[in-house]
């Protein structure tokens, strides 16, 4: 293909001609980046026509890509609990690190970029802020948010003697809110209507 490609630029070179209608659709450069935002957002546009009545499409894809990226988190923690470290202790230069909390650490490697990206271009795409503003402001919300689980969990369990289980579920609905928002409205602010 790129000898055709280059074939075809030589002979419109020559008669000056506009390569990109002279070069057949499937010979054109492939934009993988948008390739993919489309077929994420067409996966969306598809599952979101149940949901259409229940919440506006931007919360929708919130919820499916933080659900689709948790999914991917809990994954890559299971791959790397089970068979990268084998259920062992892993020892670094620094010192030893449970495996449980080593694979919380590959999970986090994985699971931060991609969510990150997620909510960048699917959820959030109208931005008006800089991508490094963004990112700074994602890696200090993801902070706010594990402060926030530890510190109601431990509320709820341990002042109101709720189940942890059920604090759990509690403390998932108040933190997600609070991230849809503070993303919505900071991280990834859009243009004012």
């Amino acid at each position: 293909m790129k000898i055709l490609r280059m074939l075809l630029n030589v002979v419109a070179d020559s008669i000056n001609f506009d390569t990109h209608r002279l070069i057949p659709v499937f010979l054109r450069p492939i934009n993988e980046k948008q390739m993919l935002k489309d077929f994420v957002l067409t996966i969306l546009n598809i599952l979101y026509h149940p949901f259409r009545k229940l919440m506006p499409y931007q919360t929708f894809r919130y919820a499916a890509c933080g659900a689709g990226n948790t999914l991917l988190d809990i994954f890559i923690y299971f791959l790397s609990y089970n068979f990268i470290f084998q259920k062992q202790i892993v020892y670094t230069p620094v010192g030893a690190i449970s495996p449980y909390i080593a694979a919380f650490l590959m999970a986090f490697i994985i699971s931060f970029p991609t969510g990150f990206y997620l909510n960048r271009y699917i959820v959030f795409p109208g931005s008006i802020l800089p991508g490094r503003n963004q990112l700074v402001r994602y890696f200090l919300l993801v902070i706010a948010c594990v402060f926030l689980n530890y510190f109601f969990i431990k509320l709820f369990v341990e002042q109101f003697q709720v189940y942890p289980t059920v604090s759990k579920i509690i403390t998932t609905f108040i933190v997600v809110t609070f991230s849809y928002l503070t993303q919505k409205h900071f991280t990834f602010k859009g243009k004012k209507a």
